[in-house]
Parts: structure tokens; sequence; C-alpha cells
């Protein structure tokens, strides 16, 4: 027989002792039925007959059933019906051929109860070997906790039967590495019991001090009909001890038997997307960076510190994270130094407006690919600080761009929003100009120079999920500008897939956008939340419409209508004809314009003078009010 190598030397060791176990199996049941006398002597030609056809017919059966392709450090009940069904399969095979040559005068005779103790004892040596695999890996487990990360100590808040198929799953797992500690009940008439040896140790009202107490790292709120205010206040305490909260679904989904350790876990982004998350081209990418200076600007942003991971990740001979933030780029390369000890990094402090500061940065790394991902992106924000969103997005971009043009830059890649299309506030039109910037910069430049295109990213600084992640901590309400408000998403690591996506298929002078599916609608993603995070919109979460703030549209697009959209090489990324571009006089002309009316002051001109110049901008001409966050 071949056996797959992918499954281990355990099953090719299972395999050899099941031989071994089948030649046992027919002889103890031989001896079970003759005893060690002359009848055994005088039937033995017959159990060595029925020991060679078993060695061929037993293992090709238990191949078949798959009891070679399991692992079986998680055996299981239904492992076990796989084993009764095999063994009573190869049993049956086995007995009808030595019924047949019985009959055919092979040997002479054999006793019919042999099967019978065939069939048992073979059951007790499969299922032996197979479950003393998993049950030597437990005891492993438990007498070596060291080879494991620190265990984890938790507390079970509620001890009904919700709480009850916790501690039991936390039993059974042991790879979970988690310790039930105890319960915390406010039925007094379960203080001191225990449940699967899991002791009651007082009231939910004790948590605080019995999570100092007992050192408690994890939390399980196991009380699925529980009102809103108990788990709020669960969650306050649990916020302020710095200890993970993990809650339990609703009580329908236990009395269906749907519940299962699994859904004990903290929201993750890629439940929310509504679609399969764009996947990263390998061979694409990873030729424009293997080796090469690779700078990222604004590396202490969410983009920009996933960014420079996928980066480091593909092995470039030295890492440049540029930004303004001290304490972002710190962090960002605290991590990375972690994470990628083999790789160089250097951290430069310093702003983008300030021309003197990159061009020494410049001059000293000569950075061969470049990420600009520096920008201010508040939208409510840049509102009311319009001289921060030209200079900075616009301004700051132009010296980038202009720099990677002077030092012969290989690849420079633009990160730019949908808010750029048809833009009807002020950061999205700074960054419509800054995507021209960067593309009329690439008809001079010897480099291919490009601008990436998309959407809301789930999770990062300031978007909407973190917001409504703290609102649903407090206890609610989550607040919502409009009920028809919708919006594309993607992840974090989506987002700089798709930078690195278009720095490996661009060739210059262009736009490109991801395929994100249909735009989501946020009254339907703040629902997503509170349910993932074991709560019922409207009873437990109330949600509440506050008016569209100043500068927002009740949708967003990732090109002009009738702009032309072409296949790449990657199925989830598309390439943008552009037909919107000022030429670079009058570029040149608009942004001094706006750069001296902004650090003027004169905010409604700045908008008025976007409207008149900007193909499609539609900003409001009314003087900037402060921002309703």
């Amino acid at each position: 027989m071949i056996f797959n190598l992918k499954q281990g030397i355990r099953n090719r060791h299972i395999f050899l002792v099941d031989l071994l176990m089948i030649c046992v199996s027919v002889l103890g049941a031989y001896i079970l039925r003759l005893e060690l006398g002359y009848t055994f002597h005088k039937y033995l030609p017959s159990a060595y007959w029925m020991m060679g056809i078993s060695l061929v017919i037993k293992p090709l059966v238990y191949y078949l059933f798959g009891l070679y392709r399991r692992l079986w450090v998680y055996a299981s009940v239904d492992d076990f019906k796989s084993i009764l069904a095999a063994v009573t399969m190869a049993c049956a095979l086995v007995s009808g051929v030595m019924v047949m040559l019985g009959a055919l005068h092979v040997f002479i005779g054999f006793p019919r109860l042999v099967i019978i103790l065939d069939w048992i004892l073979s059951i007790a040596a499969v299922s032996g070997v197979r479950f003393s695999t998993k049950l030597i890996n437990l005891n492993q487990i438990r007498k070596n906790p060291n080879k494991l990360a620190p265990r984890k100590r938790a507390l079970i808040v509620g001890a009904g039967d919700a709480g009850a198929i916790v501690s039991r799953e936390i039993q059974k797992n042991p790879q979970l590495n988690v310790e039930a500690v105890g319960f915390l009940d406010d039925d007094e008439k379960k203080l001191n019991q225990t449940i699967y040896g899991v002791k009651v140790l007082g009231s939910i009202d004790q948590l605080g001090e019995l999570i100092d107490q007992l050192h408690i790292t994890d939390v399980f709120f196991a009380i699925p009909s529980a009102p809103g205010i108990l788990l709020r206040n669960v969650s306050d305490t649990l916020r302020e001890k710095k200890v993970i909260l993990r809650t339990m679904p609703g009580i329908y989904e236990l009395l269906g038997g749907k519940i299962s350790f699994s859904k004990m876990r903290q929201v993750e982004i890629t439940d929310l997307l509504r679609r399969e998350p764009v996947k990263l081209d390998e061979d694409n990418i990873t030729p424009i960076l293997k080796n090469k200076v690779v700078m990222v600007t604004g590396a202490g942003g969410s983009i920009g510190r996933e960014l420079s991971s996928q980066i480091a990740l593909r092995n470039p001979s030295k890492l440049i994270l540029l930004g303004h933030g001290e304490n972002s780029i710190f962090e960002t390369l605290t991590f990375l130094i972690e994470t990628y000890p083999k790789i160089k990094f250097s951290a430069q402090i310093g702003d983008i407006r300030d021309i003197v500061r990159m061009d020494e940065i410049f001059n000293r790394f000569k950075p061969q690919v470049v990420f600009h991902a520096a920008a201010h992106k508040h939208v409510p924000l840049m509102e009311t600080n319009v001289e921060e969103a030209v200079t900075n997005n616009i301004i700051g971009t132009r010296n980038i761009a202009q720099l990677a043009r002077k030092y012969n830059v290989q690849k420079f890649v633009m990160i730019s929003t949908d808010k750029a299309v048809r833009p009807i506030n002020i950061m999205g039109a700074t960054k419509r100009l800054a995507e021209n910037l960067v593309l009329n910069e690439s008809r001079r430049a010897k480099g291919t120079f490009t601008v990436v295109r998309f959407g809301n990213v789930l999770g990062s600084r300031g978007s909407v999920v973190p917001t409504f992640l703290r609102q649903i901590s407090k206890g609610g309400p989550v607040t919502i500008t409009d009920s028809n408000m919708r919006r594309y998403f993607m992840t974090i690591p989506e987002a700089s897939y798709l930078v690195l996506e278009a720095a490996g298929l661009a060739k210059n002078q262009e736009t490109f956008v991801l395929d994100m599916g249909e735009q989501v609608r946020i009254i339907e993603l703040a629902e997503d939340l509170i349910r993932l995070s074991g709560l019922e919109p409207g009873r437990d979460i109330e949600i509440k419409f506050t008016g569209m703030r100043k500068g927002e549209k009740l949708s967003e697009d990732l090109w002009n209508e009738g702009q032309i959209l072409e296949k790449t090489l990657h199925p989830g990324v598309y390439k943008l004809k552009r037909d919107d571009l000022l030429t670079d006089q009058r570029l040149d002309d608009l942004i001094n314009r706006l750069l001296e009316l902004a650090r003027a002051g004169k905010y409604l001109d700045i908008r008025k003078l976007i409207n008149r110049t900007i193909p499609d901008a539609n900003l409001a001409e009314t003087e900037p009010q402060e921002p309703i966050l």
C-alpha cells in the first residue's frame, strides 16, 4: 500500500502496528475459542490462512475508510464510529473469504465463533492504538506546559448551561492553553458548587477583586440572555483591568446546538467584509522589493505600518520608515525589528512639507522604491483645517514626487482615496490634485510613477470600526450619520496588497483600483459588529442617527462615470484610463493660488477656486464650521 507522506510519521507507525495487531487479533480469537490444546493445533492451518487474508484485506479497508488519513491526537466519537464501520466491513470480508475457502476444502474447517471474537479484538486493537495517541498527546501537554505559551487564566461569568459548555470545552481542548479558574454567578444557591470540577467562587460584582487576586487574563461572559447593562458593567471592569472579554452568542444558538468554543472570540475584521479577501500575487511583487532600498512615507499610520511589514517580509536591502509622529514611527520600528530581525531599518522623523529635510533624506539613502502613504485623511477635520490639507496633501506630495524624480527612484506609488472622485470636501479635492501631481511628474521621470485608489479601510485609525467598537464597549449608542450611508470597504492587509500589486503591475502614469465588490450599508456594518460582539441591535445596543456631516456623501465611487476600466494580470485589480488631468501649467497655477489663499485664511475662496478648476468638484461654497465627529 502507498500512503501520502504528508500524513506524517504517526500514521505510518500506526499502519505497522495495525499489521502486528491483526496477527494478534486472529491468534487471540483462536486461543479464546479453542485454548492451547490439541484442537487448537488441529485448526492452526486455518488460523494461518485467516491471518494472511486479514493482512491483505483489513489494511486496505482501513485505508478506504480513512483510518490512515487522520490526526488521531484530535480523535472524537465520530472517529470511533468510523473505526467500528471499518472493522465490521473488514471482518465481514475476511469471514466471507474464509467460508468460501473452507467450502473448497483448502483447510479442514474453522470455528465460526472465531469470526465474532476476531471482530471484538480488532475493534479493541484498532481503536486502542489510535486513541492512545490522543491520550499520550494530552499527557505530554499537561506534563510540559513550558513548551506552550504562558497559560491563560480565565473566569467564566455565568454558572448556567452556557457556562458549563465553556468549562467543558476548555477542559476537552488543552491545546487552547486556557485554565478555567472559576465561575461567577449571582445565584447564591450556586456558590461553592462545582461544575466539571470548576468552583463557583462568588457573585459577578466581585469580578474586579478576583481578577487581581487570581491573576486572571481572560473572562468569558456566558450568560446569553443577560441584559445589556450587565455586559456593559462587566466590560467597563475588564477595560479598566486590561483583561480580554469574550462573549457568548444568543440562547437560541445554545438550544439549537450551534454553540462551540470557536465562537468565544473577539470580533475579526474579515467577518465584516462580506466578500472573499483579495489575495496577493507573490510573483508580481517580490522582484521589485527584494534587495532594494525601499522608503515608506507615513510609515507610522495603519496602512504605512502594514505596508512596511509586507515589504520587510520580501527582504529589501534596507527599509526607510519616514513619518512626522515620533511615537507612531517608534512603535512601527519596534514591531518590525522584533518581527524581522535580519532586515535593516532606518527610522526618519520629518515633515514631507520640509523640502530641505526631505532632500537630505533622499540624498543620503537613495531609495529605489518609494510608497507615499503620508496624508491627512479625516474629512471633518480637514474641512476646518484647510491649510493643513493643502500644504500636507498637495505640497508634501509634490515635494516627495519631485525628489523621487530627481534621485531616479525606480518605482513610486502614491496612495489615494475614493473621496478624490467627484470631490465634495477639502480632503478629497487635495488628494485629487495630489494624484494629478504624481501622474504629471511621471512624464518627466525615468522611473515608474503610479497612483492606487481604494475605499474605506476597516480597522484603520480613525475609521468607523474602532469607533463603533468603542461605542459598543460602552453600552451604546452606536452613532451613524444616515441610514442610507454606503461605503466600499477593505481590510488593512488588502490595502497593502493593492499598493504592492500596483507597484508590480505599473508601467507609468497609471491609476489602479481594487474590485471591492458591492458597497456596504453602514447600518448593516454596525449591526454586524453588535451581533459579533454577542449583543442584539436595538435590544442591547441602540443605533442613533445624527445627520450627515459637512463634506460627506451618501456613497462613494472609485472612478468617474464614463471612465474606462481595463483588466490587469491580477483578477482583483483594474487599471483606470484617466481623462480628468490638468496640464502642468494649470496645475502649478492652481496649487500656488491655493497655497496663497490657505495661508491668508480665505477658505471660502479656496472652495470656489476648486469648483471652478477641478472637473466634477462640488464643494459647498460656505464658510467652514467646527466638525461634528
